[in-house]
């Protein structure tokens, strides 16, 4: 799906944009499906220590995580893309229709951002009060990346696995506000604005369907909101920007997804990935990976 002139200028204009119909059900569906498996066996194994006394076994992909997750928070301690390292997530990570977007606004010399993230979003009523990480405060994407990346232009690529809307804990963004650059993050209450920083802007509430994606500069303010339904919010965050530039996470693999100039430089090899994602997260243990107070 190639951005048509007025979707650019719209992005460029207000610092977001948000597209229904980018995917397929065929696009996303290997994604649920791998999610699931891993899933069930994280649950079986939990359940064999003794730490899960139900396995909610015939529960579908918007409620079962949810259950789980209420009877051990451990559940979701390797679920995020560099941990899991599902092969459906790292095909993904150059699915055609998402590059299509982003080379819109980034050319054909594309690289994925190694700050790349699957959440499940589960319903407030089995969060608790103490899961503040299910609701991300205001922040700027820049804000979690080194200086040496301030003149690279990352753009956010967010996409729900499930409808995102006001009841399911959508995000919340200020439009224009990119245009101050990045504003000064607290690691207080989770990576966020300052409060005297945070702009006098009133937000957008960016709901997006199941195929939607929704796109951002890196510094456009935004937050989660409450999940006061009865599913889980499946998300996936990807970042692209341009094959050469600095990542701001140095010390964690990015890899090129399309090149018109040099397309045997693309990054195929699933089992290389895995490697260098193992080896990476456990040399960099212990990094510094925000700018905050």
């Amino acid at each position: 799906m190639r951005l048509t002139e007025a979707q650019i200028d719209f992005y460029r204009q207000h610092g977001y944009l948000i597209l229904k119909d980018v995917f397929r059900e065929e696009d996303l569906r290997p994604v649920t499906e791998a999610v699931e498996a891993h899933l069930d066996e994280r649950a079986r194994q939990l359940h064999a220590e003794g730490k899960l006394s139900e396995l909610h076994a015939s529960e579908p992909f918007e409620r079962r995580y949810a259950l789980l997750y209420a009877q051990s928070r451990e559940i979701g301690s390797n679920l995020d893309i560099m941990k899991s390292k599902l092969q459906a997530l790292f095909d993904f990570l150059r699915n055609e229709r998402l590059l299509d977007v982003a080379g819109s606004l980034l050319g054909e010399e594309l690289t994925c951002n190694p700050i790349q993230h699957l959440r499940a979003k589960v319903p407030a009523g089995y969060a608790g009060t103490a899961d503040t990480f299910q609701n991300v405060p205001w922040h700027q994407d820049a804000g979690v990346t080194l200086e040496e990346a301030d003149d690279s232009e990352i753009i956010t690529f967010w996409l729900p696995l499930v409808d995102a809307m006001a009841e399911t804990g959508c995000m919340e963004i200020m439009p224009d506000v990119f245009r101050q650059g990045q504003l000064e993050h607290q690691a207080a209450g989770g990576t966020t604005i300052v409060p005297e920083q945070l702009p006098d802007r009133q937000p957008v509430l960016a709901e997006c369907p199941k195929g939607g994606l929704i796109v951002m500069n890196k510094y456009t303010p935004h937050r989660g909101t409450p999940n006061v339904s009865g599913i889980v919010r499946w998300s996936i965050d990807l970042r692209y920007q341009r094959t050469g530039e600095p990542t701001g996470r140095p010390f964690h693999p990015a890899f090129p997804v399309r090149s018109a100039s040099r397309p045997e430089t693309v990054e195929r090899d699933y089992d290389g990935w895995k490697m260098r994602w193992d080896a990476a997260l456990k040399e960099s243990a212990g990094q510094q990976l925000h700018r905050v107070k």
